[in-house]
């Protein structure tokens, strides 16, 4: 599967229109780093697709299976430590309104990694770039 996302930057700065067929989100950087922080940047909306990821394939399964689970909560912190090449994401997975059994919750943590953004992560990453 494919997608296509385009992202456009004019000259405010990393003030950046991002479009995805007909959706659109704003990212920017945080004050810090020279932005005006209205938008999530880089590195939130990599996080957030791990756990967007994550939670829609948990709730796929779950309504599969029948289970009643009333709330996936799934937070990622993604570190990052450029000298080493390094990115570490740690994810946490919590539910609400259930009563799953440890067989249950062992099964959830593999689905969770099933997650077709976690394979896209841990799998070789290859980017081609042009430039027109």
């Amino acid at each position: 599967m494919a997608v296509t996302v385009k992202a456009s930057l004019g000259k405010t700065k990393y003030y950046t229109e991002v479009v995805a067929g007909e959706n659109q989100l704003i990212t920017d950087e945080p004050i810090d780093k020279g932005g005006q922080n209205k938008g999530f940047n880089p590195f939130e909306i990599l996080a957030t697709s791990l756990a967007s990821c994550t939670a829609a394939t948990l709730r796929m399964y779950i309504d599969r299976k029948e289970w009643d689970i009333e709330k996936i909560n799934v937070e990622v912190e993604l570190e990052n430590f450029p000298l080493t090449r390094l990115a570490v994401f740690r994810r946490s997975i919590s539910f609400e309104g259930s009563n799953i059994n440890e067989d249950q919750l062992k099964r959830l943590y593999t689905i969770a990694d099933a997650c077709p953004i976690h394979k896209i992560l841990t799998n070789e990453i290859e980017i081609q770039t042009k430039i027109s």
